[in-house]
């Protein structure tokens, strides 16, 4: 009964209705911006480095949730489901980038040449690659359990992503981004994988751990960690409400620009989702492990991506407003392939896993 009420509740009001959320935030962001404009220019003067201290700082109470999720220790169990592991990994990191940068120059430079500019094509480019440069790890524990995957091959795949994150994700923005034409220096990189990634992974990590260590593990994962599940989606929305408050004059002349970049983003969480859940097929994955596999590869850490292109390029480029767009398209997009897993799940073999 216990499972099937954490079921029934894996997905909360918030979660559900992400995108009328943002929606609704792009509606106040740009209604401050075109009538307020004086709001975003005084929170333009409180940046330190390039950086925007009131997003950087929402942005840490965006991320700062998630990571207290992440369980290290799990890495051990890592030579369980190791052929799931390894499509998820490999669709995430080998194919995932490579594919958004493709599909994106596809069609930003060339399929809608008639509707976008050479310049700000590139802009596109770069926000695609930002958004594709590296897998969800935190909304993917909402997928997996509507689909009742296997939790702990969910944990181990979250847990591994994020330590490939603090290595990969730089070099595979600056290679992809050079392959735009667009160079950014790595200290800057470096920095916002510092700031958005390690500072908020250190403090999960040590809340984790006091926490455990006070009251329990079963207190922390089921008591714990859901009184911040509505604070980590305050914190996405007011920052979306900052974001799109800089962003309302690209909106509103180009309104037809953000169906357009919908497109290669949408398109790029299919083709991932269906390369990894057809390959746990051939290799026989049970359907609870190819079922959190394909979603991991298939989604994207919008949260890193929006920090990341702040860092670089300001809250008023277009890159951010890809990346704005990434975050408008997934949930719909995720849980439409939630449906089409739950309802292919005759395709797979019940094979069970000896628990160790």
């Amino acid at each position: 009964m216990a499972n099937k009420k954490s079921h029934n509740k894996a997905i909360s009001f918030f979660e559900k209705y992400l995108t009328v959320w943002v929606i609704i935030c792009m509606v106040i962001g740009i209604s401050v911006g075109k009538f307020f404009p004086s709001i975003p220019n005084f929170l333009n003067k409180f940046e330190y480095a390039d950086i925007s201290i009131p997003i950087a700082i929402l942005i840490w109470i965006m991320i700062y949730p998630m990571m207290m999720k992440v369980d290290f220790q799990s890495i051990k169990d890592v030579r369980k489901n190791q052929q799931g592991l390894i499509i998820s990994t490999g669709t995430s990191w080998l194919i995932k980038p490579f594919l958004m940068f493709g599909l994106a120059s596809l069609f930003f430079h060339y399929i809608f040449i008639a509707f976008i500019s050479p310049e700000l094509a590139t802009q596109y480019v770069a926000g695609a690659v930002l958004l594709g440069a590296a897998p969800c790890t935190a909304m993917v524990f909402i997928w997996s359990k509507l689909t009742k995957g296997d939790p702990a091959h969910t944990l181990v795949q979250v847990a591994i992503n994020d330590l490939i994150i603090l290595v990969a994700f730089v070099p595979i923005v600056s290679f992809l981004l050079g392959m735009g034409n667009i160079f950014v220096p790595w200290n800057t990189l470096f920095l916002s994988i510092f700031l958005f990634i390690v500072i908020p992974l250190a403090a999960g990590v040590i809340t984790r751990i006091i926490s455990v260590k006070k009251k329990g593990r079963q207190y922390f994962e089921e008591v714990f960690v859901s009184k911040f599940d509505n604070i980590t989606t305050i914190g996405l929305l007011l920052t979306l409400i900052i974001i799109f408050s800089f962003q309302g004059d690209t909106i509103l002349s180009n309104p037809f620009h953000v169906a357009l970049i919908a497109v290669p983003l949408i398109l790029q969480n299919v083709i991932t989702f269906a390369f990894a859940y057809i390959g746990c097929k051939i290799f026989k994955q049970p359907h609870n492990i190819a079922a959190p596999a394909a979603l991991i590869g298939a989604s994207d850490f919008f949260e890193l991506s929006v920090a990341v292109a702040i860092a670089l390029f300001g809250p008023t480029s277009p890159v951010v407003l890809v990346c704005t767009v990434g975050v408008l398209t997934e949930v719909p997009i995720m849980l439409i392939l939630v449906n089409i897993i739950n309802k292919t799940k005759s395709w797979f073999e019940e094979k069970k896993y000896e628990k160790v």
